[in-house]
């Protein structure tokens, strides 16, 4: 086919086109200049913090009571593992739970049956290197619940959408949907917005909430901000820092701001007639040989401890505490886990001959 010919095809019209021409060099360019940026991916838009909520922070460690955990690894590749957890005197904790676990590199599967008969299912499947679904299903005798969620990661960005008891059959629209979107501005900034769309009931008007964050990463300290916008229901901001002073210590604050309308009704960060009301947080982390500290106060006098201490290779013991000095209260948590591995896992953990699979957690 001759170059007349081709150009009279409706392929050969649109190259030739001088709008798609200029759109498609402008975006070639735009990608050459984004790629020479260097940037990397910030991860997803509720984790904006994780450094400080998830890893300095008791929120996710502290317990109460007396719990013991019996793991029971079955296999490390594809990993298959059971488990059997008993407590007592802990809060929010049922006496006995039994839990299995499966997970590959496209799957990860992961059951929990409590003495109630209450039943938690988790479930994430990688379709591709960018895209996962997360399923959350939880049945209880009081309630139910089910949550989907995907996340796209990009080079430098992170999109996901998620649903929370979501349903159509009742002539409308109702249940929990969040879309977030973080994406990295240059290599140290990162910026993200979460948009949040919830109707309880039919008969109840729907909710819209806003959020705006910011992430920045310096060379051995991270600070984020969390603005929260609620409409005539108040605003919120949530700020924490978090700085590594040595390759064996990390400390972290949190600071959350709450804004709510008073009697006159006047709302926002600029009405008149304000409820404020906020909390701060300071902890730190302290990583040993074979154990790991962490210690935090709040500006409500409470101060908490929880020490991880590995005694043997397979035997890991727990202590946690704290202590209310305004309310006079105290709260200790011991906890001990077991792990029974198989002397042919074993010989193939120390050998290093079978690799454990990238899991999509």
């Amino acid at each position: 086919m001759d170059d007349r010919r081709l150009a009279s095809t409706p392929t050969g019209l649109v190259n030739d086109n001088a709008l798609v021409s200029a759109l498609r060099n402008t975006y070639l360019s735009f990608l050459e200049r984004r790629d020479a940026l260097g940037l990397s991916n910030p991860g997803v838009f509720e984790n904006i913090s994780r450094e400080v909520s998830r890893d300095v922070l008791l929120t996710n460690f502290m317990f109460t009571g007396l719990r013991a955990e019996w793991n029971k690894p079955i296999s490390n590749s594809p990993i298959f593992q059971l488990s059997h957890q008993l407590s007592m005197g802990a809060q929010g904790m049922s006496p006995y739970t039994f839990s299995a676990l499966y997970g590959s590199s496209k799957v990860f599967l992961q059951g929990t049956m409590e003495n109630d008969g209450s039943l938690v299912a988790r479930s994430n499947y990688r379709w591709n290197n960018s895209l996962i679904t997360k399923t959350h299903a939880q049945i209880q005798s009081s309630q139910s619940m089910l949550s989907v969620e995907n996340d796209y990661t990009g080079r430098d960005f992170t999109a996901s959408f998620k649903m929370m008891n979501p349903s159509i059959i009742e002539g409308g629209i109702k249940g929990i949907y969040i879309a977030s979107y973080l994406q990295s501005v240059t290599p140290s900034l990162a910026l993200g917005l979460e948009a949040v769309w919830q109707r309880a009931a039919m008969n109840s008007s729907p909710e819209a909430l806003l959020s705006y964050g910011l992430r920045y990463k310096g060379s051995d300290w991270i600070a984020s901000l969390q603005m929260q916008s609620e409409g005539p229901q108040g605003s919120a901001i949530n700020s924490s820092y978090w700085r590594r002073l040595t390759d064996k210590v990390s400390v972290g604050t949190d600071l959350s701001l709450q804004f709510a309308p008073g009697l006159s009704g006047q709302g926002g960060l600029m009405g008149g007639n304000l409820q404020k009301e906020g909390s701060a947080t300071a902890g730190a982390k302290y990583e040993f040989r074979a154990s790991t500290f962490r210690g935090q106060i709040d500006s409500k006098g409470r101060l908490s401890c929880l020490l991880e201490k590995t005694i043997l290779p397979a035997v890991r013991v727990t202590f946690a505490g704290e202590m209310d000095h305004l309310k006079q209260q105290a709260k200790v948590g011991v906890g001990v886990s077991v792990e029974a591995m198989s002397e042919d896992l074993m010989e193939q953990a120390e050998k290093g001959g079978v690799q454990a699979p990238a899991v999509p957690f």
